[in-house]
């Protein structure tokens, strides 16, 4: 299978990535990860990421592509889940005509949802655990940047709910309830 998880910053999409990953043998695609271990590959497309992000430009969607394209023509195992990508519309309509290309179909987008200011207590208190535990603190787990981060989410990336309801592939999933619960939610949609 070939899913989206959306939600908000600290809505727990990588948390739930990791365990499909574990359980079902699925490959986590997560843009910042890709373009971290692209500018250090020493690939065409790895050169073009470092020169980018080295003149401190964001990465075009056309770049980000490209990398999704060479993962998905790798082995394929338990299908893919999509991680941070697509943000925008525009990605959306790319990431489709790039799985059409290649035989490919997403199954579904499960949308994490939560509350803002849940997400703002949890966020808040996940950098207060780490800095009492001594483990390093995200520098933008602090609630100025958190509320940045969810306007940029609101702005560009809630219009994907929109789409992909459009298109009968949105699943909702309570991002608030036990981390047990939330991933026992999102297997019975992966199974149904």
């Amino acid at each position: 299978m070939n899913i989206i998880l959306l939600g908000p910053p600290g809505a727990g999409k990588g948390t739930q990535a990791a365990r499909l990953v574990e359980d079902r043998d699925m490959i986590q695609l997560s843009t910042g990860d890709m373009l971290r271990e692209a500018r250090t590959s020493g690939t065409e497309m790895g050169k073009k990421v470092a020169a980018v992000m080295d003149r401190g430009e964001l990465v075009t969607d056309e770049i980000v592509i490209g990398l999704i394209r060479e993962k998905l023509e790798g082995p394929e195992k338990g299908g893919f889940i999509f991680d941070g990508f697509p943000r925008t519309l525009a990605q959306a309509d790319a990431l489709e005509a790039l799985m059409a290309e290649m035989g490919k179909k997403l199954d579904c987008a499960i949308e994490l949802r939560v509350r803002d200011e849940v997400l703002v207590d949890r966020i808040v208190n996940r950098a207060k655990e780490a800095a009492a535990a001594g483990k390093p603190v995200r520098a933008d787990d602090n609630e100025e940047s958190l509320k940045v981060r969810l306007m940029e989410y609101y702005k560009k990336t809630s219009p994907l709910l929109g789409y992909y309801h459009a298109k009968d592939k949105l699943k909702r999933v309570d991002g608030l309830a036990e981390m047990a619960v939330v991933e026992a939610s999102i297997k019975a949609i992966l199974d149904s």
